[in-house]
């Protein structure tokens, strides 16, 4: 696991790495108890994701939504929704108060949300309690990007973040089979239930856990300094412009989330295998997150960017011909393995984007978490509403706005190096 040693060598985006500083002893937990810590934290948002997949078969029923409806993808959405417009309010709270504060006010609204869920007696009040969690989300997404933020930096801490993101992957690998497993025992608004238990859980863990926020890095908080903050952050342009990259890679990932079930389940007609098949995919990711942790220190952020680019699009481009050959129904043990090869490349490329993206603003990491969550979340599902709203009976829309996505967040990262390259040092 990270330890965060002050000899690691400079990043290729110019961020000079550095190990967690003097205050590490004073924040009660070591460092791969924090690391766990963070991916348990990040596990609330996954768990508010993966878990109901298997339900939304009792979703449609419940509700009246009809067989194969599209509008259970809405479930996701709407919590990336509260999850992007929350996150701009917690940013300047996580400076002002604390990391622990915010941590547990985000706590406290996901389980009114997940209690809200499994209570809802309309697909309407099912949605607004959804975007409630989502709202709760927030805060634990913005409070562990800013503790990882607040203990390490350039590659030390994309390997930090690589290691967060592997042990949180394991949860789409293993939710929809708890869900899966729920549902056959209990009600299926016990997947619901099981989330508030897990906030609970990360509750009593969580006071294990000492303030990380260096005292010299707290801000007022005040309407006018939280613009100040976020002006900062969107005027500082590798910031902004890998943030924008990672709105797009992330329109792919929450497509993928809100139609994995129509695809595996109704397309294909493998609705038994969804689960198996949604966690081999998963499990991807936490390869792909080990492979970046253990190359990036010595490779650099920029190398492992590039080289996830130059794997993700000719998948894609595959995928696009492999669907459009198949008249948008290919063979599954085609599809799949393409898709998830592609999938997988977003772990070369999500943690250092945004570990670039965060290095230049690291004295206002709550800020700078909650601007660039918010703007890559907002960005994502809004991509991903249009792109999944065609997915019916075919794969081929899928699979072109899953190229797209990608393309233009190569694109992007391209145009900032270019830019970068051109400026005179300072």
């Amino acid at each position: 696991m990270v330890t965060g040693t002050a000899n690691n060598r400079t990043s290729q985006s110019g961020a000079t790495p550095s190990g967690p500083s003097q205050r590490e002893r004073d924040i009660g937990v070591g460092p791969n108890e924090l690391l766990v810590l963070i991916s348990a934290i990040m596990a609330l948002m996954a768990l508010g994701i993966d878990l109901m997949l298997p339900a939304f078969d009792d979703i449609r029923a419940a509700y009246d939504l009809g067989e194969g409806s599209n509008r259970t993808g809405q479930v996701i959405t709407v919590f990336f929704l509260g999850l992007a417009a929350a996150q701009l309010f917690y940013g300047p709270l996580a400076d002002r108060f604390g990391r622990k504060p915010v941590l547990y006010a985000g706590i406290v609204v996901s389980t009114l949300g997940a209690v809200g869920s499994a209570l809802a007696p309309s697909f309407e009040l099912l949605l607004a309690s959804r975007f409630l969690w989502g709202v709760g989300a927030a805060g634990a997404r913005v409070v562990s990007t800013a503790i990882i933020r607040d203990r390490f930096v350039g590659s030390t801490m994309a390997k930090a973040m690589s290691q967060v993101m592997a042990v949180f992957i394991l949860v789409p690998v293993v939710a929809p089979s708890i869900g899966a497993g729920l549902i056959a025992v209990l009600p299926w608004r016990s997947v619901f239930w099981f989330c508030v238990v897990w906030s609970g859980v990360i509750g009593l863990w969580g006071l294990r856990l000492n303030e990380t926020l260096d005292p010299a890095h707290v801000r007022p908080l005040s309407v006018r300094s939280s613009i100040a903050g976020y002006r900062q952050v969107a005027r500082t342009p590798i910031t902004f412009g890998y943030t924008m990259a990672t709105v797009f890679i992330q329109g792919a990932m929450t497509s993928y989330l809100a139609v994995s079930e129509l695809i595996i389940g109704e397309i294909f007609d493998r609705r038994a295998a969804f689960p198996f098949i949604f966690g081999v995919v998963a499990l991807g990711f936490g390869v792909a997150a080990l492979v970046n942790g253990r190359l990036v220190e010595r490779r650099g952020i920029d190398r492992m960017v590039t080289t996830g680019f130059l794997i993700n699009l000719p998948f894609g481009a595959v995928l696009v011909a492999v669907s459009v050959a198949g008249d948008g129904v290919p063979s599954i043990w085609v599809f799949i393995p393409l898709l998830a090869a592609m999938l997988s490349t977003f772990m070369l490329l999500m943690p250092n984007l945004n570990t670039a993206a965060m290095t230049p603003v690291g004295k206002i990491a709550g800020s700078a978490s909650a601007f660039t969550g918010a703007l890559r979340v907002a960005g994502g599902a809004a991509l991903a509403s249009v792109a999944t709203r065609w997915v019916t009976d075919s794969v081929t829309p899928f699979a072109v706005a899953m190229l797209v996505f990608c393309a233009a967040a190569a694109a992007t990262v391209a145009i900032v190096r270019a830019r970068a390259a051109d400026r005179p040092p300072s």
